[in-house]
Formats: C-alpha cells, structure tokens, sequence
C-alpha cells in the first residue's frame, strides 16, 4: 500500500467504526446496554456518560437496570433518560432503574430498517467523498516526481479501499436490518 493514500484508507476505517457505533444505538427487539451509549448525566455540574456513574446490566430480554455508584445519581439518571430520545420511561425504585423494553410493532421494526439504511447511505456518500478528496490529492501529484502510470496506480489503489469499504457498509447493514426485524 502507498504511504501517501494510507490517511484516505484510516479515514474509510473511522467511517466504518462510527457507522458500528451509530447501529449499535438502534435497539433492536432485546435490550441492548449500547443504547445508552450517548447519555449524559449530570454528576456534579459535569456531564458525564451513563456507563461512568453507574452499572449497566441486562438482568432479562427486556429489561435494563442501571445501579448508580452513588444514590444521589438516581434522579439525575432518571432525568436524563427522560429528557433523551430513548423513548423509554425509566422506573426508579429508590436503588435501581429499571428500563423494560416494549416488544417492537412490524411498523416500527420497518422504521428502524429504514434509519439503519439511511445510516448505511451516509457512510457510503462519506467513503465516497474521501475517494474524491483521495483523487484530487493524486491529481495534484501531476508534474511532480510521479508518473502517469503511478498515479493511475494510486487511483487504483483508492478505488479498491473504497469498493472494500462499501462492501463492509453493506453487511453491517444488512447484519443490522435482520437483527431488527428478527422477532
């Protein structure tokens, strides 16, 4: 591989990565600990994430319980799962919270699908526009030190990251969408 086109396949990598994040958002039929990944609580003026001021657990298929380290952090806990779009409103019993999960509709699965799709789509367009920038960056190699066939080679090269790229957004879209609507 070209050192010079290395940066343009780690970009491909960290999109690929924040779409595994951006998935493992998506609840699919079971309770999933990685739907709380974005929550912030507030732990002493701090906005903190959840999984650093509590446990997070998954006692049942549904069911999601989180046992702050402190008591004090149950009603900031509770606010901030409200206040997000979890959709989900939590139970709090004086030492737990307790997340129960609602068994998905047909339409709502579709809806997901639809969103892990349009999640799949924008990482495609940004691969893509990393090739463009790849591209632009070989195009300007011309009449330096690199010959037409090198930099024929190097479009080469970006392009098959690219196509290696794409496909892996399609299994992880594809992984996904079954996940979600496997009842």
């Amino acid at each position: 591989m070209s050192e010079r086109l290395a940066i343009y396949e780690e970009k491909m990598e960290k999109t690929l990565i924040n779409l595994d994040e951006e998935l493992a958002g998506i609840r699919a039929g079971r309770a999933n600990p990685n739907v709380l990944n974005k929550i912030m609580v507030d732990y002493y003026g701090t906005p903190t994430p959840l999984q650093q001021v509590a446990n997070v657990s998954v006692p049942e298929a549904r069911l999601i319980q989180i046992a702050p380290w402190e008591k004090s952090l149950l009603k900031e806990i509770e606010k901030a799962i409200q206040i997000s779009d979890l959709g989900i409103n939590p139970t709090n019993d004086g030492t737990h919270i307790r997340l129960s999960f609602p068994e998905l509709t047909e339409e709502r699965r579709k809806d997901l699908v639809k969103d892990v799709k349009k999640k799949g789509e924008a990482a495609k367009i940004a691969i893509r526009n990393i090739r463009r920038d790849g591209n632009d960056f070989i195009k300007k190699l011309k009449g330096s030190d690199v010959s037409e066939d090198e930099m024929k080679d190097l479009e080469a090269e970006i392009q098959k990251f690219t196509d290696e790229f794409i496909k892996k957004i399609d299994k992880a879209v594809e992984v996904k969408s079954e996940e979600v609507m496997t009842v």
